[in-house]
């Protein structure tokens, strides 16, 4: 996952110098927000290794398909994936790193639920984000319910993931990319 993550590390480390952003400012709020933007961090984190463990999983899927007679050893990228795990190892990871990920998006979404009461004076604030978030969190939970009670496994499970990665993806960062640097907004 190195060669995937720590890339994705550095251009995240890098995007508040091309886009600052606004600061939101914590006085005044609760001490369990903080809590709340920690387990989300964590829920986003959890699910983004999730997806580039599906990424992974879905070129060492496809080079198991490859023929014999192909070029199927040549090139760093390629003995990168030969040392990977079993596709089955792997597999049993991403479902576990799915459900963790999942624990801590329910403690999200239940975290949210509170503080959107104590910031907007109501449970549910429909906008972009809580509908994206509330889509990627009833992805995951399918491809888990999916997972043990009908057996999903393979490219459905790699697609659910990536699915309910890009609409999770889509509920904070791409709103807050929206609005603050494209509609050159504040936002929350």
């Amino acid at each position: 996952l190195r060669v995937l993550v720590l890339p994705a590390t550095m251009v995240a480390v890098l995007l508040p110098i091309a886009f600052p952003g606004n600061v939101v400012p914590l006085e005044g709020k609760s001490d369990m927000f903080a809590w709340h933007i920690a387990v989300s961090m964590l829920a986003y984190g959890t699910l983004t290794v999730a997806a580039f463990h599906a990424v992974l999983m879905t070129i060492q899927e496809s080079r198991l398909h490859l023929h014999a007679g192909s070029s199927r050893s040549q090139g760093w990228v390629a003995s990168l994936i030969d040392r990977l795990p079993a596709l089955l190892t792997m597999e049993k990871l991403l479902f576990r790193l799915i459900a963790f990920g999942f624990v801590l998006l329910t403690l999200t979404v239940l975290s949210g639920v509170v503080f959107s009461e104590q910031l907007f004076g109501r449970a549910f604030k429909w906008d972009h984000k809580t509908v994206f978030t509330m889509l990627s969190w009833l992805l995951f939970g399918l491809l888990l319910a999916g997972r043990k009670w009908q057996g999903w496994r393979g490219k459905t499970a790699l697609s659910f993931t990536l699915s309910g990665f890009a609409t999770l993806l889509l509920a904070y960062v791409g709103s807050r990319f929206v609005l603050e640097v494209m509609l050159h907004r504040g936002g929350v």
